[in-house]
């Protein structure tokens, strides 16, 4: 099969490109190094310098694995991804290439535009290829948990059957979203239904929690072919910048109460689940959602077992609560279902003191990379530019 990977220089696209590879993917992958340019402008550049993407695939190449192919450009340009997919014709497409942090979203004027433009834009661009060159071609989209929001019911897979006078009718889950990013990912959702409602499209959309980790079976074998791990306050999730921030001594940054709940997953089991969409396509004309996470924690409960470990290991950490740059509930119900993707095989790999002490052991090598000033919020939902 034939794999086409947008955003193929991410924290998860290049993890991605490798894994399906190594599953025999005849793969292709396309960036335009958005994310990388806009860590360097925000000084939010990754705990460890990475190759650009012909060299990682050279890199990989020389571990006796299938070559990548590899496309720089945008795939906002319709001229330049059209002639793409068209070389392409892939069996499968995997969209990361958007603007993928909620803080840069909302930093200001252009940052806004930016996110909403690159993200929306891009997701059009992939329908219309798909459309165009390749309709029985099977759209793996990422999604984002943050589009629900935190309402007061349980959150459904996607879906909601409702009862209203006397009528039944089934209906997208109702999203409310608490930053521009997670908004424009809802209109990804609602871009892809509309097409697949009227051009027969098929597309899994997973709605996926915060991702932690830096190992997988592929960067292992050479730290050079690692993903790009950000601990910083733009890209840096809430996971792997704790574990950064216990090993340099830094107080863990609780923003608010910390009785924020997500929905939170290994990097190995976002590749597992890819792997597992992929093998399993949706009908023509499907839009199939999955709630992608294996377990949910507060931001108190994270900082607590990471001090913990880290404690055991001899590191001293200590937590400090900061008032709340974003603007978000911070106690509130959290009950999402997510048992579609266990349905398909997935083999959860839990959040285990083993996990956090290899994790704080491979940021302890790195340790003289990190600079405090990335770590701590410097970005505000009531303050835009």
């Amino acid at each position: 099969m034939k794999a086409l990977i947008l955003g193929g220089d991410g924290y998860l696209g290049w993890p991605t490109a490798m894994r399906f590879a190594s599953n025999g993917y005849d793969v292709s992958v396309v960036d335009n190094y958005l994310r990388r340019d806009i860590a360097s402008e925000t000084d939010s550049s990754a705990l460890v310098e990475t190759p650009r993407l012909p060299d990682r695939v050279e890199i990989f190449a020389t571990h006796g694995n299938s070559r990548i192919r590899v496309f720089e450009g945008s795939c906002c340009d319709w001229e330049f991804i059209a002639g793409v997919f068209d070389d392409v014709k892939p069996d499968c497409v995997i969209h990361f290439a958007e603007q993928p942090s909620a803080p840069y979203s909302m930093r200001g004027l252009d940052e806004a535009r930016l996110t909403l433009k690159n993200n929306i834009d891009s997701t059009f661009n992939l329908i219309w290829c798909v459309i165009r060159f390749q309709p029985e071609c099977h759209i793996i989209k990422l999604g984002t948990m943050g589009e629900y929001g935190t309402p007061n019911i349980d959150i459904e897979e996607g879906w909601i059957d409702i009862d209203h006078k006397g009528r039944q009718d089934r209906f997208l889950f109702p999203r409310q979203a608490s930053s521009l990013y997670h908004t424009s990912k809802i209109l990804d959702t609602d871009l892809l239904w509309f097409y697949a409602r009227l051009y027969g499209i098929r597309v899994t959309d997973l709605m996926q929690g915060p991702v932690y980790g830096i190992s997988t079976p592929e960067a292992d074998l050479d730290e050079r072919l690692m993903p790009n791990f950000h601990y910083d306050d733009i890209f840096g999730t809430v996971v792997n910048r704790f574990i950064v921030q216990a090993v340099a001594g830094i107080p863990l940054t609780v923003y608010g109460a910390g009785n924020q709940v997500r929905g939170y997953l290994n990097i190995l089991d976002t590749l597992q689940c890819l792997e597992l969409a992929a093998a399993s396509p949706p009908g023509q004309g499907e839009l199939r959602i999955f709630n992608q996470f294996t377990e949910t924690f507060s931001v108190n409960e994270l900082a607590t077992h990471i001090a913990d470990v880290a404690t055991g290991m001899g590191l001293a950490v200590e937590i400090a609560h900061l008032e709340n740059p974003r603007q978000e509930s911070e106690g509130h119900y959290y009950n999402p279902a997510h048992s579609g993707l266990r349905e398909l095989g997935l083999q959860p790999h839990p959040l285990t003191d083993d996990v956090i002490k290899h994790f704080l052991g491979w940021v302890g090598e790195n340790k003289g990379n990190i600079r405090e000033e990335r770590i701590m919020p410097r970005v505000t939902w009531r303050n835009a530019r």
